[in-house]
């Protein structure tokens, strides 16, 4: 995202975009990638609502919020691409506030990944993370990425 000291993030958390909403697909390609044709998709501040549940030295994948609103709702996957852009705004969103903080620098990305979209990108994420006591690894030489060792073994269950 560009120029986020000029957008309220919370205004946008707070936009349903006429969600929720199920849609049918039927681009063949896209069923088989995802499992099926009814496909999910969630508002900003119930991405906003799941990474709040998450407690000090948990973690949480993308993924596994994409997951549990498939199956919350009947749907066989929840749109991969809105998902990433509303975990995103859920953070910025945080950042923006005084109070009442969302920590969503406990949300990664899938296998454990650091999130560069998030405010301050990986290193404030990195920091916040050690700081509850979490391993953060580099890995890479020009593609540099960062992710948490073990991040599998503390996971929060939704």
């Amino acid at each position: 995202m560009a120029n986020e000291d000029k957008k309220d993030f919370n205004a946008m958390l707070r936009d349903s975009k006429d969600m929720p909403r199920l849609q049918i697909i039927t681009d063949q390609k896209s069923i088989e990638k995802y499992g099926g044709s009814r496909m999910y998709f969630a508002p900003p501040i119930d991405y906003d609502r799941v990474m709040r549940l998450v407690p000090y030295g948990k973690l949480l994948t993308v993924g596994a919020i994409r997951e549990h609103f498939a199956k919350q709702n009947g749907a066989d996957f929840t749109e991969p691409i809105t998902a990433g852009v509303f975990v995103s705004i859920a953070a910025w969103a945080s950042f923006q506030r005084t109070h009442d903080k969302t920590p969503y620098w406990r949300t990664l990305k899938a296998g454990g990944e650091l999130n560069p979209k998030y405010p301050g990108g990986v290193e404030a994420q990195k920091e916040m993370l050690e700081r509850e006591g979490h391993v953060v690894l580099q890995k890479g030489r020009t593609n540099v990425k960062y992710y948490v060792k073990d991040y599998e073994k503390k996971l929060f269950a939704l």
